[in-house]
């Protein structure tokens, strides 16, 4: 019978099968550890417990200690100085008697006698600017560390306390026993930094004009985290790796100069006192505008009261500003701010979108601020919970991007005479959607920063890509300007964008699961691996379904709650069914890289002569051929047994040919489940990467049709290193490529096409 072109591999192994008992006994293999990628994660996750379900889930004896807050503080705007006064309840929940308090002194990072620059190595640089080299030999340290002057208890009495670099340990009269609250003082003071030239997370600004503009936070003794994890998270600020805090309650009272305009974390509950009229009017219009921004203090406005300054400005005025169940508290002030705010609605209830910014914003910030705000708040709680604060403020200060309760501070300036690039616009866009979306992670999901620096910013980048890929849908007209563009450019999220990153130098490269401050390339690793990880599994692991669902879970269990990377890995495999302990484990506890390559293309025919490999099975067990009768037997294309039998015929008849055979070999109940193909191809498929990811497998037919395949990661499972696949077609088979559209951060497309030269086709448009 002629040759006949291929069948499914798998449709020989059937056939094979039949003798298999026959086969010898294989060398059995040394012992070894399970090191398949695909075990089970009992090794590296904690046993769940009362407090921490195995489901992902807050356990039945979860608990949270509660910090509550009143505080009176006042700016002293002429000698940038901040002075305050708080009380703190605090409510000991968890079962166990606790002897001592400890309290962060974050400010103290800039003490004067602070460690937080020796830990840091340098050289000798071969220039430097004169300020540079005045910064680094020649200026004595800036003083800004915390001033404690009074820790009292509530009947006033001084309370024993110890100063560790930022943390304070509080000694409390007698054991604060479970269920318990213990009321205690404290007075403080500190110089405010410069954050434009020094650095920081807050400070001022200093305007040409004389004047200043503040963005204030840490400025208070904030009480530490005690849980079931950690005990008490007392690990030293060094300035990288932020905060782990407790919830409770905020009622504030900050005293500024009386031209000052001010906001920050909880409702204003005396803006009739502070506001204008005219503000008041415009604040209420806002309230209902839910299309466009309304200027609550217009430019005009924040100009004229820049034509003061500290000096001259002598009397005060006192905002009264009150929170319930935040972590944290923030506040800005200046005489020079603009104030704009729209009305959003999320769920059932408004929200209000709020923007801040100086002169020196305009027009960009006018422009784009708030609708930014607006949009963040719609794409966030679409994919987590509905808002649940009331307000949302993003403040412009320079060089900044730092998140706090209800408020933040975003970088993004015009140039003097207003102009603008698209990289200032879709920079400034993209800080305040991730700003305004830590409101969501870490704020109310309220993971330990100082410990998982991912877990608030890998998670939120994550959902900062799917809110600018949202604001570019909701205002397209963004996206029209220097250059023009379909979509929005994002920096991080896509697979392809964290490549270098993934395929460089081993020895600067750490696991997504290190301390923030212990890692390499801090952005890469805390931000954009992690966030590149989530969007792998919600478009090609999982599908968005599955993985929007498990999301919203995981959001929910947690909001106003502190939970661990295993409460939110255990989540999302709880409420999808994808066991996802390889992707876990990959991506997140190793620096292994994705990198599969096509090793092999072979075409086999369909024939009814015994080919050359069932000879030498049939000769070495001393079968005999007639054995092998009615079967289907493969032929790879070039071997001996291709040559002999194409040898004067005619392909064209293959398809005729094969119907026969399928006539005379199969039953129809057989015949109906095929597809009469006339195609047959074994591809190899290598892995010299180590992680493990699906293969998807892009076919272009001679037709110019292309199919997409998707084999499971799974597909790994027995052989971490090379993989076999069988393909059969009623077409030929032009072009084979792996990850055509680079879903799986493969750092090396070079290899991932056959024929070779179809990389170039693939790939270089992608490239350039």
């Amino acid at each position: 019978m002629k040759a006949i072109k291929l069948l499914f591999m798998s449709m020989m192994l059937i056939s094979f099968g039949a003798f298999a008992q026959d086969a010898p006994a294989e060398e059995k293999a040394p012992e070894h550890y399970n090191e398949n990628k695909f075990r089970q994660m009992y090794q590296e996750f904690s046993t769940p417990n009362e407090y921490r379900s195995a489901s992902g889930a807050p356990g039945p004896a979860y608990y949270q200690q509660r910090a509550d807050y009143k505080m009176d503080v006042r700016l002293d705007d002429a000698n940038h100085h901040l002075y305050g006064y708080e009380t703190i309840t605090y409510t000991n929940k968890s079962p166990d008697v606790l002897s001592y308090l400890w309290v962060q002194l974050d400010q103290n990072m800039r003490a004067k006698d602070s460690k937080t620059p020796l830990i840091e190595g340098g050289r000798i640089d071969p220039y430097a600017t004169p300020a540079g080299f005045t910064g680094s030999f020649l200026e004595q340290p800036f003083d800004g560390g915390f001033n404690i002057t009074k820790v009292l208890d509530s009947k006033g009495n001084p309370l024993k306390y110890t100063i560790n670099q930022t943390m304070m340990r509080v000694e409390m009269p007698e054991p604060l026993e479970s269920g318990d609250d213990f009321e205690f003082d404290i007075e403080w003071d500190y110089n405010i930094n410069d954050h434009v030239n020094g650095r920081g997370r807050s400070g001022y600004e200093q305007t040409p004009d004389g004047n200043r503009s503040y963005v204030i936070a840490q400025f208070y003794p904030r009480m530490a985290v005690y849980n079931d994890v950690e005990g008490w998270q007392n690990s030293q600020f060094w300035g990288r790796d932020e905060f782990a805090l407790p919830f409770g309650s905020f009622e504030v009272n900050i005293t500024v100069p009386s031209d000052h305009w001010l906001d920050g974390t909880g409702k204003l509950t005396n803006r009739k006192d502070v506001y204008t009229k005219e503000e008041m009017n415009r604040y209420e219009r806002a309230m209902k505008s839910y299309e466009k921004p309304v200027i609550i203090r217009t430019q005009a406005e924040a100009e004229k009261f820049a034509q003061g300054s500290a000096e001259t400005t002598t009397t005060t005025k006192t905002w009264k500003l009150k929170a319930d169940f935040v972590r944290d508290f923030g506040w800005t002030s200046s005489r020079r701010y603009i104030a704009d705010a729209m009305a959003v609605k999320v769920g059932k209830s408004d929200v209000m979108a709020v923007s801040i910014y100086p002169p020196e914003g305009n027009p960009l910030w006018e422009q784009w601020s708030t609708y930014a705000v607006a949009q963040t708040l719609k794409s966030y709680s679409r994919m987590t919970f509905d808002y649940p604060y009331h307000k949302a403020i993003s403040v412009h200060a320079k060089n900044q991007g730092m998140e706090y309760p209800m408020i933040c501070w975003n970088y993004g300036r015009p140039e003097p005479d207003g102009s603008y690039s698209d990289r200032v616009k879709y920079g400034m866009i993209s800080v305040i959607i991730h700003e305004v979306g830590h409101n969501y992670f870490p704020m109310i999901v309220n993971s330990d920063e100082r410990q998982w620096t991912w877990m608030d910013e890998g998670l939120n980048t994550f959902v900062q890509y799917v809110a600018e890929q949202d604001f570019g849908e909701s205002y397209p007209e963004a996206l029209k300007g220097d250059t023009d563009l379909d979509k929005y450019p994002s920096r991080r999220g896509p697979a392809a964008a964290i490549v270098p990153y993934m395929g460089g130098d081993q020895r600067y490269i750490a696991p997504i699961m290190t301390k923030g401050l212990n890692t390499y390339q801090f952005g890469s690793n805390a931000y954009a691996k992690p966030a590149t990880g989530l969007n792998i599994l919600r478009e090609t692991i999982m599908g968005r379904d599955l993985f929007d669902y498990a999301f919203r879970e995981y959001s929910n269990r947690w909001m106003f709650k502190h939970p661990t990377p295993e409460d939110f890995f255990r989540t999302m495999e709880d409420a999808s069914a994808v066991d996802l302990d390889w992707f876990w484990r990959g991506w997140f506890y190793s620096t292994q890289y994705t990198d599969m390559a096509i090793g092999g293309v072979d075409q086999y025919y369909v024939s009814n002569e015994v080919n050359a490999e069932m000879k030498e099975l049939a000769a070495e067990r001393n079968i005999p051929l007639e054995r092998f009768k009615g079967l289907v037997f493969m032929v790879k294309k070039d071997s001996e047994d291709y040559k002999a039998e194409m040898n004067g015929q005619d392909p064209k008849e293959d398809a005729v040919a094969l119907k026969e055979y399928l006539m005379d070999n199969f039953t129809p109940e057989e015949r109906a489940q095929l597809k009469n193909p006339k195609y047959f191809y074994q591809i190899t498929v290598d892995k010299p990467g180590g992680l493990v990811m699906p293969i998807i497998l892009e076919y272009t037919y001679a037709d110019g049709s292309t199919e997409k395949v998707t084999h499971p990661a799974e597909i790994w499972r027995y052989n971490d290193k090379q993989v076999t696949l069988s393909k059969g077609s009623a077409k030929e088979i032009t072009k084979i490529v792996i990850d055509p559209d680079l879903e799986t951060a493969d750092i090396d497309v070079s290899n991932n096409a056959w024929p070779q030269e179809a990389t170039v086709d693939k790939f270089e448009e992608m490239k350039n």
